[in-house]
């Protein structure tokens, strides 16, 4: 028997169905800047985050924005919830407007301590399904962290770029996202709990954001490329309306370095292996 006081908590499952929406899909490209697949192509990657998010009520949200209660993971307050990164395999493309159903189970809650103070992390597996085949395997890591000042800047400059692209992450880029991923997390729109409460400088970006837009510049600078895993971990916040810059390299036949950043440094850090 485990002695950890999170030990119950591990192995709890919980599955989701939901048609993949060809209106939300619009959405999502409008927010991107994209091209919107049609019905029974295609979605592309890392766009299935917008979907299987649960529809929580108002007064089940905490003061953060995020739902206060959870039956897959332990209570937090009053601690700050941070997705920190993960890991994704691309098995075969979901289709756009047919069902799915994403199977969500706890891998691994522990508590660690860093040069902020005590870290919680939570490792979750969501297996995708569609047709009864499974379709993408991901590990999302996300960390619990006591209230302290956010880290400025991570002093490792950005290497040399085989491809890079400028991103401006408007006020209303930032909001859109996390209204098309139904994320109320309020350090993305509300201005005055984001710098009053938390203590950033300003509207932090998302970090799936910043991982789709990295990928989405791998896709155009390698346009042939099928993308098979994808591992990516935050650094430190990038804060809006500051441009930041994804880019990246090949490092070997199949492989690619990703990352983004600005003046202040690296901010997230990407590993891919495509065909």
């Amino acid at each position: 028997m485990s002695d950890s006081p999170y030990a119950a908590w591990i192995g709890r499952t919980e599955h989701t169905t939901e048609r993949l929406s060809a209106s939300l899909v619009k959405r999502i490209a409008a927010t991107l800047g994209e091209s919107a697949p049609h019905s029974g192509q295609p979605l592309p990657a890392l766009w299935h985050w917008a979907f299987f998010q649960p529809a929580v009520e108002e007064p089940a949200l905490g003061k953060d924005g995020h739902p206060a209660g959870s039956v897959l993971l332990p209570p937090t307050h009053p601690r700050n919830r941070m997705w920190a990164g993960g890991r994704v395999e691309f098995l075969e493309a979901l289709r756009v407007d047919a069902e799915a159903t994403r199977t969500t189970t706890v891998l691994n809650i522990e508590e660690k301590s860093g040069r902020s103070g005590s870290l919680l992390f939570a490792t979750l597996r969501h297996e995708y399904v569609q047709d009864g085949r499974l379709a993408i395997r991901e590990e999302q890591d996300i960390v619990y962290r006591d209230p302290t000042p956010p880290k400025p800047a991570s002093g490792e400059a950005l290497p040399l770029a085989g491809w890079q692209e400028s991103i401006t992450p408007t006020a209303t880029l930032l909001f859109r996202y996390s209204a098309v991923t139904f994320n109320g997390h309020r350090i993305h729109y509300d201005w005055p709990y984001v710098t009053e409460a938390e203590g950033y400088p300003g509207l932090v970006v998302q970090g799936p954001l910043i991982a789709t837009l990295n990928l989405l510049a791998f896709c155009r600078a390698n346009p042939q490329a099928r993308i098979r895993s994808f591992e990516y971990r935050g650094i430190r916040p990038l804060i809006s309306p500051h441009p930041f810059i994804v880019g990246g390299r090949l490092s070997a036949p199949g492989r690619a370095e990703l990352w983004a950043g600005d003046a202040g440094g690296i901010a997230q850090r990407a590993e891919l292996t495509f065909e």
